[in-house]
């Protein structure tokens, strides 16, 4: 099937072809025909899949131009809003008006664009504030999009979502998008959907284009053997993953002292510093993005071929939204993570449910890590020019001391 032949406003086809795109997704397949007849969905797929053409095509057959705010799309994070956002922009041919909705910037342009748009993207928290100041009303709205539900159950807004839900008109068209179905999203989809139409087009690793692993370390020896492995395979684009945030900061300054262009991304950043961040990761001018699990989720990164897992997480589904950042769209890629001692119980969650092959790390060099290089952003700007003293030490890798 091509989208020429699902039914789509001339105008909205255009634009969607101009841009490259003539067959759908599987979950842009599933849900458009479905969305097109009024119904309201659950849909179940991971970040990636092509959810937001999925529901933006039908929204924007839909909505008037010039009647207001008519569609409301929540979102668990600011980047994800403006990704959004810029979607349905793209979509509409810069028709329709969409006013983006989130903490950390101002105001006032918000509150015009509540006023005018057709669609609003925003973030729980900060749509609530608008509504308990009466900055904006929701009476016309008659299409409304959970994206991400589980991520905004994980981050606690689903009060706040219900808070908001429950001032938008009962007549409306609901989608929910969730990369995992918890009781607690089912029960949300009981309440505020109407006999809604389920769609999974969940997708597994394609162990033919993903090779996994995983090397046995000291936890002192960790940094030293990331630094090994990305001086090893030169990776083009990766991103390495770490179980807090201070450890993110920690292991992205590092690695800019070592003379690799790494950049930290978490959510102790200033909405400023991570859309810098991202914008130059995707620039090119950042080939190692160092996050935590937040980056896994909601962010439509591209062009990823290697996947660091520098701590274990801490559930196998945390795992497969990490790799699943690479291999895609029929590229190979590559997950390697780095198990000391104190990432064996997390592990153990994870090689329970798939099968990852062990690998010898070799003998790499000893490199100096500094537990107190840390700055208020995250990832050091201006070139290191001192060095640690002493020359490097070689070592070669430990054995797990019970297998998985």
């Amino acid at each position: 099937m091509e989208f020429k032949d699902m039914g789509i406003d001339s105008a909205l086809l255009s634009t969607i072809e101009q841009r490259g795109f003539t067959q759908p997704t599987a979950i842009q397949e599933q849900t458009i025909p479905l969305l097109k007849q009024g119904k309201d969905i659950i849909a179940q797929s991971e970040t990636g899949s092509g959810k937001t053409m999925a529901f933006a095509i039908p929204i924007l057959e839909k909505i008037q131009k010039g009647q207001g705010p008519q569609a409301l799309v929540l979102t668990p994070t600011r980047e994800l809003a403006k990704q959004v956002s810029e979607e349905f922009e793209k979509i509409g041919g810069g028709r329709f008006g969409v006013v983006t909705v989130y903490g950390g910037v101002g105001f006032e342009p918000q509150v015009h664009g509540l006023r005018q748009a057709e669609v609003i993207v925003a973030t729980p928290g900060r749509m609530l504030d608008h509504l308990r100041q009466g900055n904006a009303r929701l009476q016309k709205i008659t299409h409304v999009v959970l994206d991400e539900a589980d991520r905004m159950l994980e981050m606690g807004f689903i009060e706040d979502v219900e808070t908001i839900l429950k001032q938008v008109p009962r007549e409306r068209q609901t989608m929910l998008f969730s990369a995992t179905m918890p009781w607690e999203v089912r029960d949300i989809s009981l309440r505020y959907l109407r006999e809604p139409a389920e769609v999974s087009t969940r997708q597994f690793v394609d162990s033919s284009l993903l090779k996994e692993s995983y090397l046995d370390c000291l936890d002192n020896e960790k940094f030293s053997l990331l630094v090994h492995l990305l001086r090893t395979h030169r990776p083009p684009r990766s991103m390495v993953f770490c179980g807090k945030r201070s450890t993110v900061d920690l292991v992205a300054n590092n690695l800019h002292r070592q003379g690799i262009t790494a950049k930290a991304l978490h959510g102790g950043l200033t909405q400023g510093r991570r859309e810098q961040v991202l914008a130059e990761f995707h620039q090119g001018k950042t080939l190692v993005l160092v996050a935590t699990d937040v980056a896994a989720r909601g962010l439509d990164i591209k062009g990823v071929t290697h996947i660091y897992n520098y701590n274990a997480p801490e559930e196998a589904d945390d795992y497969t939204h990490r790799v699943g950042r690479t291999a895609r769209a029929g590229e190979k890629g590559m997950a390697v993570s780095l198990i000391s001692p104190t990432d064996y119980l997390n592990f153990r969650r994870v090689t329970s449910v798939r099968d990852i092959d062990r690998e010898e790390a070799g003998e790499y060099p000893r490199i100096p890590f500094n537990p107190r290089l840390m700055d208020r952003e995250g990832g050091l700007d201006r070139p290191f020019r001192g060095g640690f003293r002493g020359p490097p030490r070689r070592h070669g890798s430990r054995r797990f001391a019970r297998r998985f």
